[in-house]
């Protein structure tokens, strides 16, 4: 069973890449970005695309321009994570047949990266819009429109945030820190995984 959760693997070196993608994907998770600013990024992204590419979307997080995107695709990377709403960027991502989640935080961005061919929406930094936030930023959009609250959501409010219409979520360091053990790794992310399974009810 796929879960509407996204492993932010910040800081993974491409030595833990296999272990690590294996780990989440045992326990329910596969969806997994390794954020460009992490050690040799595009080399992890190539190994667990390569291993896990057939059941789990693999992709790159902080994703700014869209050389980072062709970069991304060129290892087989298929999720396209960014912080910012940047329409070019969005856009060559959907041109190339990849999925875009564009970070947001006002109406205007919502609108401008739905516009521009995102996937979905990341709500970022989710702590600060509070599933408040969300619920008045839903009332303007467009029916189905998918919303990943991303910092500041996590086991302890899954059911808060999925209340105020949160259709996922992007999990970082409460699922992985560099040079956590691969077995601290798969203990979090099954707690993760039955958290979100018993909020969604």
């Amino acid at each position: 069973m796929s879960r509407p959760i996204i492993a932010i693997l910040r800081g993974l070196r491409p030595s833990e890449a296999a272990a690590t993608g294996q780990a989440l994907i045992d326990a329910g998770i596969d969806k997994i970005e390794v954020p460009l600013n992490s050690p040799d990024p595009l080399e992890s992204i190539s190994i667990m695309a390569a291993e896990f590419g057939d059941r789990a979307l693999i992709g790159a997080g902080t994703v700014l321009t869209t050389d980072q995107v062709d970069a991304v695709a060129m290892v087989g990377g298929r999720l396209i994570v960014s912080p910012n709403c940047d329409p070019d960027v969005i856009s060559h991502t959907h041109q190339l047949g990849l999925e875009s989640w564009p970070g947001i935080f006002t109406p205007t961005e919502a609108f401008a990266a739905l516009k521009a061919g995102a996937s979905g929406l990341k709500l970022f930094p989710g702590a600060l819009a509070g599933p408040a936030g969300l619920s008045a930023l839903r009332a303007v959009l467009p029916k189905g429109t998918l919303i990943y609250a991303v910092g500041g959501a996590g086991p302890e409010n899954f059911d808060q945030w999925i209340k105020a219409s949160a259709d996922g979520f992007g999990i970082g360091s409460a699922l992985f820190k560099p040079g956590m053990a691969i077995s601290e790794i798969a203990d979090l992310a099954a707690r993760i995984v039955a958290a979100y399974d018993k909020a969604a009810g």
